[in-house]
């Protein structure tokens, strides 16, 4: 048996890992000992990896659609030819528009399939390329659009006194809030110095068990909270007055615009203590260095750009940037260098060209409007979608409003999906492409690192980086087509030429330095091959990465440099769209609002240590002999519905009704019920039944009723529901 050194990549942690291998098979996975910024940690999904990639259900040759709506295998030359011919006949009568690609969460576990993939689209010359960005936070990007970007980026973990988690729990997540390698151990190393953390979360999460203040709040209530916040660090002077002098602007309308959020009126509605309320403000606005993140939980919930953007003005308000002298740190590793100067990139456009034919949405700094698919697949005329790549992806699943997305995906002339197994969406593709597994492919800590651009605390805080080979080969006998190969040699078929791009800056709106390189379309390169293009400007050589197979903390010490002469850029505190949002709150008749016979209870989406979306949803390994996501709510809340663990209910939303297993769970406060996402059925008997495969939350979304009218995302979590007994 032999231990060979790899990169978990089922979440953006990308925990360094141990791959025992036993005659050419993966056997066991165990977190790497010589990786020390990790501790030696992983989390049940990577020691799973072997599971995952053992798993008998796991595809290992490309299927086609046949015409009783069954799968049968064809070979990937034969299935990539055909898929070309009938793409270039939908190309020919009804134009580029009419093809698009969704790209999921699962493309963290292949890399530069997306870079490949909006290649071979941009190629074909249709901008229908779509992301979770927009479905997920798309807030990120978005508010700091609005807000402006600290070009020396936040302040870090290793040094901060105080952090503030608004709808995270990274200990479980992994991937926002907290440092990525091994944030428990972060967390209490931090707390044994002094810092002090505060967590708003309906749940008592394992967060905010260790939290100095929870605001166990009611769900949406997060703009609400940060304006109560912002008005009680502006009303005691706690702001850091130097720095919004010379570095932001619209003090006194942000100043007017939380006017209407007193203490009093934020604990009657947000159904907090106001004196826990008072003690996170001065907490936080008093400690030294720190910042306030917000995640999927006020991404989800209505009003998600607001609570981004409050959570960037409290942070420019207390001067929780880096600033001149300062070590940056975000300094870039296999990213270019850069110099950080202590300056504000001010605010620039969220909007891009291109415009839906639906609801008016548009292209934004988060991507296109993956709400609005379904009708571009639907809508009939010019301009319809007709042709769908699904790349590590299951939009038939995971998307909002879920018979609306079937009957989107049911309504294509073509849907390619590239998947592992037979999933919900697999099933109703044309063809099915079988890819490797991560295992099977090199692995670079490249994804991460980009994740600045994203969010000022997302990345990689330490100059980490490794590289390591496969840890073993493909199944003897099988026929995969790694993703990136797949569009690659699909625009080989059609004749295209691709030109592969490195983005290194804010955004698709932003003017930044970029890379552009015409690729050989004579040979596929490989993964190996494009891991060298996409460091080919690095800080630190691709080459002196891999020396270092268990991974290496790089001595990089990048200073912030002062502002330029004469640069006149400011952070912005009063958005103008931002601040009629933040009227609109303050002019609500919420107890109106909040109190319905009809729909009692507050649904929120939840993660769960054991999966990762829908990853690991069917491995027996994970699912501890259950295969299904139970609903949890309070034990009081069971009782008056006369329910207890194990009951069968019905959840109904005013759009569609679900059924769902009960689990109680004094964590949550009373009202309020949980579900984790990434759960449906995989075969067709599973459907009816919730203990065979769990329950899909996106059954009670709507894309049409109530939306974000940037971005299109409908209404995700802080859910009204009722529960009955079935």
């Amino acid at each position: 048996m032999s231990r060979i050194p790899s990169i978990c990549r089922t979440c953006l942690a990308f925990c360094p890992v141990m791959v025992e291998v036993e005659e050419g098979r993966a056997v066991a996975i165990t977190g790497d000992a010589e990786a020390p910024e990790y501790d030696g940690y992983t989390c049940p999904k990577g020691r799973a990896m072997a599971d995952q990639t053992n798993d008998p259900k796991r595809l290992l040759h490309s299927r086609k659609r046949q015409a009783d709506g069954s799968h049968a295998p064809i070979a990937s030359d034969q299935a990539i030819a055909e898929i070309a011919a009938k793409l270039r006949a939908i190309i020919d009568r009804h134009g580029p528009r009419s093809v698009g690609v969704y790209i999921g969460t699962g493309t963290t576990q292949h890399p530069f399939a997306v870079t490949m993939a909006n290649a071979m689209l941009q190629a074909i010359g249709s901008p229908m390329f779509f992301t979770p960005s927009t479905l997920d936070k798309p807030a990120e990007k978005i508010s700091m659009a609005m807000h402006g970007y600290w070009m020396a980026g936040a302040q870090g973990f290793e040094d901060a006194d105080t952090w503030m988690l608004i709808g995270a729990n990274p200990i479980i997540s992994k991937s926002n809030g907290l440092p990525y390698n091994n944030p428990g151990m972060r967390l209490k190393e931090a707390q044994a110095r002094g810092l002090k953390l505060i967590v708003v979360d309906p749940r008592v999460t394992e967060c905010a068990r260790r939290a100095h203040v929870h605001l166990q709040a009611l769900p949406g209530e997060d703009p609400t909270i940060l304006a109560g916040i912002i008005r009680i660090v502006i009303a005691e002077r706690w702001f850091d007055a130097a720095f919004v002098e010379s570095d932001a602007q619209g003090l006194q309308t942000l100043r007017e615009a939380v006017e209407p959020f007193t203490p009093d009126y934020v604990a009657a509605r947000a159904g907090i203590d106001k004196q826990d309320l008072a003690e996170a403000a001065r907490t936080f606005a008093q400690a030294r260095r720190g910042m306030a993140v917000c995640a999927t939980g006020p991404a989800f919930s209505p009003r998600g750009n607001l609570s981004f953007y409050l959570a960037l003005c409290l942070n420019t308000l207390c001067g929780r940037w880096t600033r001149e002298g300062e070590r940056a740190v975000f300094p870039n590793v296999l990213l270019p260098p850069f110099t950080p100067k202590a300056q504000a990139l001010p605010p620039t456009p969220y909007f891009g060209p291109q415009v839906m034919r639906s609801k008016g949405l548009r292209e934004t700094t988060a991507g296109m409007p993956s709400a609005a698919l379904a009708d571009e697949m639907l809508l009939e005329g010019p301009g319809r979608v007709r042709a769908l790549f699904c790349l590590a992806s299951n939009p038939a699943s995971a998307f909002p409003d879920q018979r609306k997305t079937q009957r989107a995906l049911e309504n294509l002339d073509l849907l390619v999906s590239l998947d592992v197994v037979m999933s919900a969406t697999a099933r109703l593709a044309h063809y099915v492409i079988a890819p490797p597994m991560p295992l099977e492919l090199p692995a670079l800590s490249y994804l991460p690192e980009t994740l600045k651009y994203s969010n000022a605390t997302r990345g990689f805080q330490n100059c980490w980086a490794q590289y390591t080979p496969a840890a073993v080969d493909v199944p003897p006998g099988s026929d995969l087509v790694a993703e990136h190969a797949f569009f690659f040699r699909l625009a080989q078929a059609l004749g295209l030429s691709l030109d592969w791009v490195n983005y290194h800056g804010m955004g698709k709106f932003v003017e930044s330095p970029t890379e552009r390189l015409a690729l050989d379309m004579r040979q596929v390169p490989t993964l190996d091959d494009l891991y060298v293009l996409a460091t080919r400007s690095s800080r630190v050589p691709l080459d002196e990465v891999k020396r270092f197979p268990h991974g290496r903390r790089f001595p990089i010490d990048v200073r912030v440099a002062p502002k330029d002469s004469g640069w006149t850029g400011r952070l912005d505190l009063a958005n103008s769209e931002m601040m009629a949002e933040l009227a609109q709150v303050a002019a609500e008749p919420y107890e109106a609002i909040r109190a319905s016979a009809d729909f009692p209870f507050s649904l929120v989406t939840r993660r769960d240590n054991n999966t990762s979306n829908s990853t690991g949803t069917s491995l027996p390994a994970l699912m501890r002999r259950r295969t299904y996501n139970p609903l949890k709510l309070h034990p009081a809340d069971a009782e008056s519905i006369g329910v207890t663990d194990g009951a069968e209910v019905r959840i109904r939303s005013r759009y569609e009704e679900a059924r769902a297993i009960v689990e109680c769970d004094a964590t949550l406060r009373r009202g309020v019920v949980s579900l984790t996402n990434g759960f449906a059925a995989k075969d067709k008997s599973e459907d009816t039944d919730p203990r065979l495969a769990g329950t899909n939350v996106n059954l009670l979304m709507s894309v049409d009723a109530e939306y974000d009218p940037i971005t299109g995302m409908p209404r995700m979590s802080a859910l009204p529901v009722a529960i009955t007994a079935v």
